[in-house]
């Protein structure tokens, strides 16, 4: 397992981001169990996942036919069903209590030889790796939303984190066919840090009529070469999400990364984004 992709991968949370994880290992040839709450959340995974190997056979992504990607993806509400993988990678939301419960819960049903990532955006390694017993085969693996499409992975070392572990989860990665960036924990990493920082301060300058969104993101996109505005990629990660973050930040780096009124305010007006049709743009359904 060291020196290749993983034969059996878990990943425990099946919305967009876990979903988007099990895609990209079952795509890349492991075999994929997904676990979620309860059934109506298994069931809503599951199409999901359907739904998205469909599409990577259809632009052919993939040379595996559906029918092969399916027989190697599974979905349960079981944490039993971790037993005998190989690597599991935790997705459930950015809450430090409910990942600890989580984790705990899954490294009970681990083989001692099997390795457990995060996928936290922010939340501190070290501190969760803190609460398991072998935080040794512990480690952050950030994937970016759409996980099939984007090209990069944050591997983040805690300080317990193995060597023989750092280099294999580089090695996992290009296995995907991403790029991985490597980082010792810190708040933010590198990626969640430097984007939240650049969109915080786009917002500032909508909110004090600097410019427009549309503005704004045009110079990033036209004169920096961004593939993507910092508000239209806001708009993508989720509001809610970009305001935890921040949260986060703002506790642990200080005044500087302040959520501004704007996001506040939206964010309690429910305007989160895409995935709710309003944010700083609108989207279609």
């Amino acid at each position: 397992m060291i020196n290749s992709l993983p034969a059996k991968v878990g990943v425990l949370g099946g919305g967009r981001m876990g979903a988007g994880i099990a895609h990209a290992f079952c795509t890349s040839g492991a075999t994929v169990v997904v676990v979620e709450q309860d059934e109506a959340a298994a069931a809503a995974a599951r199409e999901r996942l359907d739904g998205s190997l469909a599409k990577s056979v259809e632009k052919g992504t993939t040379a595996e036919s559906l029918d092969d990607l399916k027989v190697r993806l599974s979905v349960s509400t079981d944490y039993a069903s971790f037993v005998s993988a190989d690597l599991v990678v935790e997705a459930v939301p950015e809450d430090f209590d409910l990942k600890t419960e989580a984790l705990t819960k899954v490294e009970q049903m681990l083989g001692s030889d099997a390795y457990l990532a995060t996928n936290t955006s922010s939340l501190s390694v070290n501190r969760l790796a803190g609460e398991l017993s072998r935080p040794e085969r512990f480690c952050g693996l950030h994937f970016f939303n759409p996980v099939p499409a984007s090209l990069l992975v944050e591997v983040v070392l805690g300080e317990r984190t193995s060597r023989d572990l750092a280099g294999a989860a580089s090695r996992w990665v290009e296995a995907l066919n991403k790029t991985p960036v490597v980082v010792n924990d810190a708040p933010g990493f590198a990626s969640s840090r430097l984007g939240v920082a650049i969109a915080l301060e786009a917002m500032r300058m909508v909110e004090s009529g600097v410019a427009t969104a549309e503005d704004i993101d045009a110079a990033m996109t036209l004169g920096y070469k961004h593939p993507v505005g910092p508000l239209k990629t806001t708009d993508i990660v989720g509001l809610d999400v970009r305001l935890g973050i921040a949260e986060y930040l703002h506790s642990t780096l200080g005044d500087r990364f302040a959520p501004p009124q704007i996001l506040r305010d939206k964010v309690a007006a429910g305007h989160l984004g895409r995935k709710m049709g309003q944010g700083f743009f609108t989207w279609d359904s």
